[in-house]
């Protein structure tokens, strides 16, 4: 391997890397360093997140800018603006001892008046976002006729993002003369469009193969019922103490109810997601860089962009859509050389994809067994432990105290006093976990229980998500209202101004008459039964949108479509019977249907051909009830 000294670079330039701790060049650095220097090429660097790219280009990029001219020699484009600000530092790091050089952060949400001052003042390098620096551009405060350099970094985020008109837009406003170096983790279609169009004859350096994870990120999967993800979330969490991660969700809403779930059940967390304001978002990440978090649930699109190197773990607590995003979730972890573990919670729907993903990024998943909870008390107090061990004590102001406190413990022996100490810490804990159920999936036996899984009876409530309902709400007012610990609960779909509830048909009365006259908001809460047919009626499918799940529409309709159809939509509009919440044949229920047939963002035919998916869960077997960990008060309030 070389070292920086090898690599072309001038001494100002070592001399201020070497301050910063670099040693040895990471392979895209001495990959693309010295091709760059010789000024002679394009190149295209396929590159996980997290390789050290910012180096690869910003080190040669310094040295072949000419400090006496204070025109812009060279433009950085970077998808989000978190991105583009730490290019920005990081090259002012690496110039320390270059005075004349001057590095500008061009990027939304700050005022561009300011930034146009900047520019106008002379500035040799521009790190910036795509919209800005077309706004810039557009606006004459940005002059990129001596432009030499021009460096498209994640440039498969930038346009899967939308920026592809702005870059070419941009692209077209510096010379043709002009070098670009091309950097992505992926390469998909758009991205080999740019480089066909936009660059001359390229040098393709690829650190690993093509669209394939990172080499040192261990790919790991838990497999469960969809209706206790939220639980192995926290399990996972208290088995890994030191765990400092990025959580990813699919959907805005549920990126915030896990972050708010997590927050109240006493863990560092907080989201990251696309309806909060820049300085909420600059609030949040600059809590998690100092680690006064230590789980950020985020969106895809929103953690874009973030620059954090010491990640421990990723976990999908949805997996993505595409293959894409996975390879750029899990390369948030395992960056400058370090190891990192991206872990995905699914379900038995779900496993199929694992096989799909371990195809495409050329990487194999291990089952893990998710811990039991005496495993996990027994990693908690081991890491208590451990910090006891190791924990700073200040002499000087402690040993004032001392003496009254060995006083105080003189009647007890060292084992006492250790047993006392640890009880105190580790009683809340233990007391959480003391009957804590196994949420592993015993594969060999679920498609038999699903046949076989009871008597369940389907409701309307009156309430959904606009009255501020979630899954664990609604679970605690069950909990509470029929303080039964053997009632059962299947499937639970939520929609904006209703919800629907399977509920163990033995226990029907009792939940109606627990539910009468109850209120939430002020508002009364109004349960029916859906459908006079229950779940068990028909094994192995759900009652949730005709006799096929609703992908054919459905002979007799659930909440969407009516008897004579909805077609291939599975019924979502309704047939001609107009199906309501209650069964229809003609049109003739009293209270008509959402729309034709229900909230269309809840689809029938995705309910009943996955069972076992986030929207609802397989029913519950038999044993205690499946809301007994989820539902009611936290377990504990202490993070370890």
């Amino acid at each position: 391997m070389n070292t920086f000294d090898q690599l072309g670079l001038q001494e100002n330039i070592l001399k201020a890397i070497k301050e910063l701790g670099f040693e040895n060049p990471m392979p895209v650095q001495e990959a693309v360093i010295p091709r760059i220097i010789e000024n002679n090429t394009d190149i295209v660097a396929l590159a996980q997140t997290g390789t050290g790219k910012t180096a690869a280009f910003g080190l040669p990029l310094l040295q072949l800018i000419d400090p006496d001219n204070k025109k812009t020699q060279a433009l950085i484009l970077s998808p989000t603006r978190e991105l583009c600000m730490q290019i920005a530092s990081d090259l002012n790091s690496y110039s320390k001892y270059m005075p004349n050089i001057k590095v500008t952060a061009v990027y939304g949400g700050a005022s561009i008046e300011a930034q146009a001052k900047q520019l106008r003042a002379g500035t040799q390098i521009i790190a910036a976002t795509p919209g800005r620096m077309l706004d810039m551009i557009m606006r004459k405060y940005a002059d990129l006729s001596e432009v030499r350099f021009l460096v498209l970094d994640e440039a498969d985020e930038m346009l899967d993002m939308g920026f592809e008109e702005d870059v070419q837009s941009i692209i077209e406003s510096t010379p043709k003369d002009r070098h670009t170096f091309l950097f992505s983790a992926t390469m998909p279609s758009d991205v080999e469009k740019i480089a066909r169009r936009y660059m001359k004859n390229p040098e393709t350096l690829s650190m690993g193969q093509r669209n394939v994870g990172a080499t040192n990120v261990k790919h790991m999967y838990y497999l469960t019922h969809a209706r206790d993800r939220y639980t192995v979330l926290k399990r996972v969490a208290d088995f890994h103490p030191e765990m400092y991660a990025i959580i990813f969700c699919r959907t805005r809403q549920e990126t915030q109810e896990i972050a708010d779930s997590l927050i109240r059940d006493g863990y560092n967390a907080d989201a990251l997601h696309g309806d909060l304001s820049q300085s909420q978002r600059d609030h949040v990440m600059k809590k998690f860089r100092e680690k006064h978090l230590n789980m950020l649930v985020a969106t895809d699109v929103a953690a874009r962009g973030i620059d954090v190197s010491d990640l421990t773990h990723v976990i999908n607590y949805q997996l993505p859509d595409d293959t894409d995003n996975y390879i750029h979730r899990s390369g948030r972890t395992g960056r400058a050389g370090k190891d990192g573990v991206s872990i995905s919670i699914i379900n038995m729907k779900e496993k199929g994809r694992i096989k799909m993903l371990e195809r495409q990024i050329g990487k194999a998943f291990s089952a893990g067994k998710i811990p039991l909870g005496r495993q996990v008390c027994e990693k908690q107090l081991y890491h208590l432990i451990d910090r006891m061990e190791n924990v700073n004590v200040i002499e000087d102001e402690i040993n004032d105290f001392l003496p009254v406190i060995y006083k105080k413990l003189d009647a007890m022996s060292k084992e006492e006093i250790i047993k006392r100490f640890v009880s105190i810490e580790f009683n809340s804990f233990l007391e959480y976990y003391r009957d804590a159920k196994d949420l592993n999936v015993d594969e060999s036996r679920e498609r038999g229980e699903r046949s076989d899984s009871g008597s369940y009876t389907r409701l309307f409530m009156s309430i959904g998500r606009k009255d501020g309902l979630t899954v664990p709400k609604l679970l605690g007012m069950v909990n509470e209202f029929t303080n039964s610990r053997d009632l059962k609960v299947g499937r639970i779909e939520l929609g904006d101004t209703f919800t629907f509830i399977e509920v163990d048909t033995k226990y029907l009365p009792l939940f109606m008459a627990s539910f009468k006259d109850q209120t939430m908001n002020e508002r009364p809460i109004k349960v029916d039964v859906a459908e006079d047919q229950t779940s068990s009626e028909r094994p192995g499918r759900s009652s949730y949108g005709g006799g096929r799940g609703g992908d054919r529409g459905g002979d007799r309709g659930g909440y969407k479509g009516g008897r004579s159809g909805g077609g291939d939509r599975g019924g979502d509009r309704g047939g001609s019977g107009g199906g309501g919440y209650k069964k229809s044949y003609g049109g003739s229920s009293d209270r008509p249907a959402y729309k034709g047939g229900g909230d269309r963002r809840n689809d029938s035919s995705r309910s009943a051909t996955r069972p076992d998916s986030d929207r609802g869960g397989s029913r519950p077997s038999g044993g205690e009830p499946w809301y007994k960990e989820q539902a009611g008060k936290p377990g504990r309030k202490k993070r370890f």
